[in-house]
């Protein structure tokens, strides 16, 4: 064993980029200020590491820097002993020379287009460990021509502005207008750990926790929260091509998931097939719209719309409405949805739950719900194909429901309940679960797929081979995991 973890050094100090910089940020550091740091002039490799102090950083800056998938560029926080996160605010944050950008008003912290520096396609590009917040009107700048200025309604804490294989990874996004938002000439984007929660525009309905469109985009393993008070967004807003969201706990909004139409990339081949699954959606009482998940378009171009299939399998929805909760609108009968193996449990009469608004083609199989659920509650315009295999109760066998802890009991009906997968989702295996929160772990295989977002296993059980939690500290590991691990596109240098 020694002997191989020799063999590993050598080869992981061989591969390293003989001409990486670290830039050190933080108290008694190289940098004791963001504004220091040679933002314009990052290469492959490059990293930023940022330490946590007791006060924020405020300064914002733009990447368009290319890195590589094996030497990305890099902006990191490192957290305290405690796991606290270095903190950079937009309140009076100053961009700092030679800087030039413009849509200053639109970020904390940019990812392309720019003045300086140059304006091209940025790459292989991670952001992580930092909490980033404050970019909304209530808060000012000083921008890189010496001005104050208040922020746009639309800022964010972070926004894609283009930019091509860019990883948000283990970030607190908060107190925005929006907390992320990405454009569309981003490609490849991985939403992936982060905390969106506090974010909005007093009684407007145009900015979210989230809100993107890009050409490939894939969400895992993040905790969405509910959105500032009398703030009237969606959680989770989204127009993209090849739109996957996985293993999330998205918690209240106007919608949790609102998947709309895009007036750019609506000819991208995977733009009318999207996946959400293995995913914890919660619609509390009296948030927003009843409407859980919105797949189609809002724009007046029906002809945009994504007229695709929203494969929506083995999540676990629960609403405590004492009204009415439906589960989909689709726009119109060219929507489908295929619906199989999830858990949907409104605390209400079972007669509350409708499938449909009104439109669409739903394709229902293998669900846990009460047996009283309706079609539709504004009249069924649409056609729902149910294929049974259900099974019913008044409660799905939680194993906490009040402490909200939605893994089943050995008891629950939902174990063994499910259905074999769509044959359109076999590049999307159920192989993770959400771990609360922001992590995530392997899911059991035992037996015929259990419903909902959780897969039962006895107490004691062993863990799947090869499992571990996302997120979590791991022990010795072996040269094949190490030299996975090392060649991961985000960066091994944390």
């Amino acid at each position: 064993m020694r002997k191989e973890m020799l063999s590993v050094a050598l080869l992981v100090t061989a591969a390293w980029p003989a001409f990486a910089t670290e830039y050190e940020v933080g108290p008694g550091r190289a940098h004791t200020e963001l504004d220091t740091v040679p933002f314009h002039q990052l290469h492959p490799g490059d990293t930023v590491r940022i330490h946590r102090r007791p006060t924020p950083y405020r300064t914002k800056f733009v990447l368009c820097s290319q890195g590589t998938e094996s030497q990305p560029i890099t902006v990191a926080g490192v957290p305290d002993a405690s796991g606290a996160r270095p903190v950079i605010s937009g309140e009076n944050a100053v961009t700092p020379a030679p800087l030039d950008f413009w849509g200053e008003e639109r970020a904390v912290i940019k990812i392309g287009g720019a003045n300086t520096p140059a304006d091209r396609m940025p790459q292989w590009i991670v952001v992580e460990n930092l909490e980033i917040r404050s970019a909304r009107p209530a808060y000012s700048y000083t921008g890189d021509d010496a001005g104050t200025h208040a922020y746009a309604s639309n800022a964010a804490a972070i926004t894609i502005e283009k930019g091509e294989h860019v990883t948000i990874l283990n970030c607190v996004l908060h107190d925005c207008g929006n907390g992320l938002f990405c454009a569309h000439q981003g490609a490849d984007v991985t939403v992936e750990r982060c905390h969106l929660y506090d974010n909005g525009i007093d009684s407007s309905i145009y900015e979210h926790n989230s809100y993107t469109e890009a050409d490939g985009i894939t969400f895992q393993f993040n905790r969405y929260g509910p959105l500032r008070a009398d703030c009237l967004g969606n959680n989770l807003k989204d127009r993209s091509a090849g739109t996957v969201i996985r293993y999330n706990w998205i918690e209240g909004g106007n919608r949790q998931l609102d998947l709309v139409d895009s007036g750019h990339l609506n000819a991208e081949p995977a733009y009318g097939t999207t996946f959400v699954y293995g995913n914890v959606l919660i619609e509390p009482d009296g948030a927003g719209n009843s409407q859980i998940v919105h797949y189609g378009g809002d724009s007046p171009t029906t002809a945009q719309y994504r007229k695709g299939t929203l494969h929506f399998f083995n999540n676990t929805v629960i609403s405590t409405r004492t009204g009415n909760t439906t589960l989909f609108r689709l726009s119109t009968n060219d929507e489908s949805c295929d619906c199989r193996n999830n858990v949907v449990y409104v605390t209400a009469d079972g007669s509350r739950l409708a499938w449909l608004n009104a439109a669409g083609v739903l394709d229902l199989r293998n669900a846990w719900f009460k047996t009283d659920a309706v079609a539709s509650h504004a009249g069924l315009t649409g056609t729902i194909n149910d294929a049974g295999g259900h099974v019913h109760g008044t409660e799905p066998g939680f194993a906490d429901f009040a402490g909200q802890d939605f893994r089943l009991l050995a008891t629950s009906d939902c174990v063994e309940a499910g259905a074999a997968l769509h044959a359109g989702a076999s590049a999307h295996p159920l192989s993770r679960q959400y771990v609360r929160h922001q992590r995530g772990e392997i899911r059991p295989a035992e037996g015929a797929l259990d419903l909902g977002a959780f897969e039962y296993a006895p107490p004691g059980s062993p863990p799947p081979a090869g499992s571990g939690r996302e997120g979590g500290s791991c022990g010795l590991i072996g040269l094949e995991a190490l030299l996975a691990l090392f060649f991961r596109r985000r960066s091994a240098r944390r």
